[in-house]
């Protein structure tokens, strides 16, 4: 090989390194967006789930009674979990709440047997809670509901905002993208230009010229999309040793969404940025290549 082809040979492989480093880092952009957008919507779900009803219960129930009422309230499509809270455990957390005991100043235990239901996050809501509350009032043995309507209307007024701001981040951010990698590969492609337009004079179709830089530039995509997917993991496996209690808001079924967008997207932004980009040098005159 000679010393003029080494050369050619070496500035290909910088030219091919540039470009898939360089979008292999928007990608990972992308990709830690579109991560804050499930984390978002893992949190919301998470923040939900935590919002509970404390079903009191009537003074004269059995223990019989109490485990067929669970037993029901858990078959109920709103409930997520639930758990039985004595009158002694009730009155162990009123003693820690108000630092003496309320039995020994009023004469007897003021609290009752409850059952604290944990509600599925897409019925946390007002409308939601209200039907609910209707449907467990009509339930025998069940003397009130305790619930924080103001902090629940609070919490989900914050998360759609958030929701709202994280959509509109996401947009921008997918845009700018974009625009990176379609300037890197006009770049790539720029300095073919005269092989793309040799080929146009001797015959060769549209088609047959846009195909094989399409087809480098997709493989490119799918590479700088598993490179991409590899440093989103290694942060996230970083995240999670050194804070944790990730596993409860991000699942595997969400991970691998993420990365198969991430791979689409390099796929997709490189694809039609080729294309683009060979399209316009097929339709330019001899001439005016030299002036680009």
């Amino acid at each position: 090989m000679s010393k003029k082809q080494r050369i050619s040979k070496s500035r290909f492989l910088n030219a091919k390194l540039t470009s898939t480093i360089s979008i292999t880092l928007v990608l990972v952009l992308l990709g830690f967006t579109i991560l804050i957008l499930f984390v978002g919507r893992g949190l919301s779900n998470y923040v939900k789930e935590k919002m509970s009803i404390n079903v009191m219960l009537s003074e004269d129930i059995s223990d019989a009674q109490i485990n067929n009422l669970r037993k029901q309230l858990d078959g109920m499509p709103f409930v997520k979990s639930s758990r039985f809270i004595s009158k002694e455990e009730a009155k162990e957390q009123l003693i820690k709440d108000l630092g003496e005991d309320p039995e020994e100043l009023l004469g007897y235990n003021p609290a009752q047997d409850c059952i604290e239901i944990f509600l599925n996050s897409e019925y946390a809501n007002s409308d939601s809670l209200q039907i609910i509350s209707k449907k467990l009032k009509a339930t025998t043995n069940i003397s009130d509901l305790l619930y924080q309507q103001d902090v629940i209307d609070l919490i989900n007024n914050n998360l759609s905002k958030i929701t709202t701001i994280l959509l509109i981040l996401s947009a921008i951010l997918l845009f700018i993208s974009i625009a990176l990698i379609r300037n890197t590969i006009r770049l790539s492609i720029y300095s073919k230009r005269f092989i793309i337009n040799t080929m146009k004079l001797v015959g060769a179709t549209d088609g047959f010229i846009r195909k094989p830089f399409v087809r480098s530039n997709a493989l490119m995509g799918i590479f700088s999309g598993l490179l991409a997917n590899a440093i989103i993991f290694a942060g996230l496996y970083y995240f999670n040793k050194e804070f944790g209690s990730l596993s409860s808001i991000l699942n595997w079924t969400d991970l691998s969404i993420v990365f198969g967008i991430v791979i689409a997207l390099g796929i997709i932004i490189t694809s039609t940025a080729a294309i683009f980009a060979v399209n316009r040098y097929l339709k330019m005159n001899t001439d005016n290549l030299f002036y680009i």
